[in-house]
């Protein structure tokens, strides 16, 4: 693949399961070349079905064949001296190491991540593990349910209703996020790698990132405004709805949009600017109505009036129907892999730009010889002195909302020149949603996503309906190696400035778009907000109970799609750095929600298999459920909860011995995951009795030492109280000068060579750079007076 970015880039694999074989699959797919090091009896992903479908011998289970596509696989038993040998070999020749616990190889001490950074300082390793490796945390075990209850994931955005357990969100979300974000890591490092520096290593909590794909920046949102996002679980309305046919998600984001519902539905009478509820209760105050009038519609009639009033909307897709849903038709949305099952296309798209195919996955040690017997070229550690690995980059950033700040945001701790670019009269749009009341003095300056999600930018406004903005505007572009958007498409069409329009004024710009269904197809336009992204990629289908209409996540389609478009991005500037061309990156928000919900699609096509929701069950373990507490919540209800999952009969074994080895759970159709998937309603039933009479402290007390996956379902704003996340610094506190300091997530890994801390400075103020960067292009201070005085730029919001 000598056109793709990752050519001559090459990974040892040591990890097993998604997270690694997700971060592995997207350097592949950029060119990589990627050794799957695997014990003799191989990554258990290879015997893995989540529908449960056989696997005959020698074959590999369709999800391991998706992640795997196109790698390579040595044998290497660890007991033996040559195998590590061996191992320590393709080391010394790679550039970079994927690492997670599990295996025997990667058990071995001398192939910890530690040992492996000492021993070849030249390599970029990648750890992947439950809480970190330092920190009271570290090896404690863990599985995707338990870190989603941990990280406040499970309640973080109030969803379900109240009279029910919380549920979290189906699919294994979390071990692609993880995946992601180790992967984004390795290329930002690699880019300070080719600088000159040495390698790194690279310590990713898997919990981390639950917290951000999951959550909602609640810890800033809770100390600048003294109240939680949400305190109580509440169906969003209308939400996911039954139609005559089926399932459509219909969303109400902003006050318009629930005005413009309202309209919809003949009900212009509902409409009330100056009432006191907010609309989300307004909404759920007319619930019957709602869902009674969609009930009469079919999904197209549902669906074709909300795109015509402008309001978010999808259907709510299924593994047998998703492929063939219109939009991802005529976009090609989904491929075939070699071995006969469909598989979703790339996560993004980067113009003229190569990347792999859907190929085979390697048999297990398949390439063994061929790496025993290949020439060695050890690579060697650079000496120059440490920088950001994104320094010298400079981005203009006209994105807005979630999705598109989250991943310049990464880009600026990381090192890069962030210019978010805004309006005073139309600011970001997260200035304008908290609830802050407009009487008070800076209110736009109040707000708590925009404060957290924007940290080390600058921010400069211009208004861009004046041919004067406009031409600011490109002076701007013509500074920048990166610029970054995130509106529907026909935004910047009307702007003039697509990527023609671009690359006119910067011809080696890198520019990504982040749409919300892509730059093509009978949805191009329509508005994309994180719920109808997850809907529409079949993540809400998975969440939620059988005998319910699925719950809207409403969290992780915009951080996933930010953290997929910076994966792009960097790929994109390795291709500028080789060949000196500019590059038009398509990343939208509905390719990376259809990739991390691959399996769906994957085990359909693959054997026939429909995945359902099943409330908090889920197929890696037995038993895997909410229990309740008894305990009063700290809102005074009866709603505290534990999340248990037994992923092992080892685990099943020694759950047994910390509740006494009661009789009831002695019975030997139990030892077995089998049995116990069968018996899951009698284990629940004893396992509830059991934590009703129990603190969650106390729960977590008693089974967590004795090797048993538990946490506690927190609620997210109290994510400090976790004493492995203030262990590892993820929270750095911030001043302001207009809010009071708060605490601020960082991200979601550290780098041995930095940044620390990881914010450089506070969110910027509405215009607070203004003077400085068009000074910077020339302007002088006449100049500037005059912009301002016509309205051009402002420091405040005038809207």
């Amino acid at each position: 693949m000598a056109d793709s970015p990752l050519t001559g880039f090459v990974v040892a694999d040591l990890s097993t399961g998604i997270p690694g074989g997700y971060c592995t699959k997207l350097l592949s797919d950029g060119g990589a070349e990627v050794i799957k090091v695997e014990a003799p009896e191989g990554d258990p992903l290879r015997r893995w079905s989540a529908s449960g479908a056989p696997i005959g011998p020698g074959e590999d289970g369709a999800l391991f064949s998706y992640l795997a596509g196109g790698k390579r696989s040595v044998v290497a038993d660890p007991g033996l001296a040559d195998d590590v040998a061996l191992v320590n070999e393709l080391l010394a020749c790679a550039d970079a190491v994927v690492w997670s616990p599990g295996s025997l190889v990667a058990d071995n001490p001398t192939l910890a991540p530690a040992a492996v950074h000492a021993a070849h300082p030249h390599l970029i390793v990648a750890a992947i593990t439950p809480f970190g490796l330092q920190g009271p945390w570290s090896g404690r075990p863990a599985t995707e349910f338990t870190l989603q209850a941990w990280s406040g994931g499970i309640v973080g955005l109030g969803r379900g209703a109240p009279d029910r357990a919380p549920v979290y969100v189906g699919g294994q979300v979390g071990d692609y996020l993880s995946g992601s974000y180790a992967s984004a890591a390795i290329l930002a490092s690699r880019i300070r790698v080719l600088g000159g520096g040495g390698g790194e290593l690279i310590d990713l909590s898997m919990l981390e990132s639950h917290v951000m794909g999951l959550t909602y920046y609640p810890v800033t949102y809770f100390e600048m405004l003294g109240r939680p996002w949400r305190d109580t679980r509440k169906l969003t309305v209308p939400g996911i709805a039954r139609v005559k046919d089926g399932l459509v998600d219909v969303g109400c984001g902003t006050a318009q949009q629930w005005f413009d519902l309202c309209a919809m539905t003949g009900h212009e009478d509902w409409i009330d600017e100056s009432a006191p509820l907010t609309i989300t209760e307004q909404a759920s105050e007319k619930a019957g109505d709602l869902y009674a009038w969609m009930a009469e519609r079919t999904g197209d009639e549902v669906r074709d009036l909300a795109t015509a009033f402008r309001i978010p909307n999808a259907p709510v897709a299924s593994p047998d129907t998703v492929e063939s849903l219109e939009h991802f038709a005529a976009r090609g949305s989904f491929v075939r892999h070699p071995a006969g099952f469909r598989q979703p296309a790339h996560p993004y798209r980067i113009a003229g730009v190569a990347l792999r195919p859907p190929s085979p996955a390697p048999r297990l040690g398949e390439h063994t010889d061929r790496y025993r017997n290949a020439p060695r070229n050890p690579r060697h550690a650079g000496t120059a002195a440490d920088r950001l690995p994104l320094s010298g980059i400079r981005v203009v950033d006209l994105t807005t909302f979630w999705a598109g700040p989250s991943c310049t945001h990464l880009m600026a701790l990381l090192g890069a020149d962030v210019i978010h670019v805004e309006s005073a009269r139309r600011p970001d749009g997260t200035r304008m949603i908290a609830g802050v009341p407009v009487t008070e003095d800076q209110w736009w300056e109040k707000q708590p996503i925009f404060a957290a999600l924007n940290t080390s930018k600058k921010d400069i406004t211009l208004d861009l309906g004046t041919e004067r903005g406009r031409e600011l505007l490109h002076r701007l572009i013509a500074t920048a190696d990166v610029v970054a958007e995130n509106y529907t498409p026909r935004v910047l069409d009307h702007l003039g400035l697509d990527y023609a329009a671009v690359q006119t004024i910067r011809p080696d710009v890198v520019m990504v778009r982040m749409p919300g269904f892509g730059l093509d197809g009978p949805w191009r336009d329509n508005p994309a907000f994180a719920y109808v992204i997850e809907a529409a990629a079949g993540i809400s289908w998975l969440t939620g109970y059988p005998d319910r209409n699925p719950y809207e996540p409403y969290s992780l389609g915009d951080p996933n799609a930010g953290l997929h478009a910076l994966n792009a991005v960097l790929l994109a500037l390795e291709h500028r750095r080789r060949t000196g061309e500019g590059v038009l990156v398509e990343a939208a928000m509905v390719d990376a929600a259809l990739n991390i919900a691959a399996e769906q699609i994957v085990e359909f096509s693959a054997y026939g298999a429909v995945l359902e929701r099943a409330g908090n069950r889920g197929p890696t373990a037995s038993p895997q459920n909410l229990y309740r507490a008894g305990e009063i919540d700290e809102f005074g209800r009866d709603d505290s909860w534990v999340a248990i999952a037994v992923a092992t009969d080892g685990q099943w074994q020694s759950l047994r011995a910390a509740l006494g080895d009661p009789d009831w759970a002695a019975d030997p159709e139990l030892a077995t995951v089998s049995g116990r998937r069968a018996g899951e309603d009698v284990i629940d039933e004893h396992l509830g009795a059991w934590c009703r009479q129990r603190s969650r402290d106390e729960i977590v007390a008693t089974l967590w030492p004795a090797g048993v996956p538990v946490a506690k379902v927190m609620q997210p704003h109290r994510q400090p109280e976790l004493e492995q996340l203030t262990a590892r610094g993820f929270f750095e506190v911030l001043d302001h000068p207009v809010n009071a300091p708060a605490r601020f997530a960082t991200m979601p890994f550290q780098l041995s060579r930095g940044p620390r801390p990881v914010h450089a400075w506070p969110a910027p103020l509405l215009g607070q750079h203004n003077h400085e960067l068009l000074a910077e292009l020339g302007l002088s201070v006449d100049d500037i007076a005059a912009l301002e005085t016509e309205g051009v730029i402002g420091a405040g919001y005038c809207g």
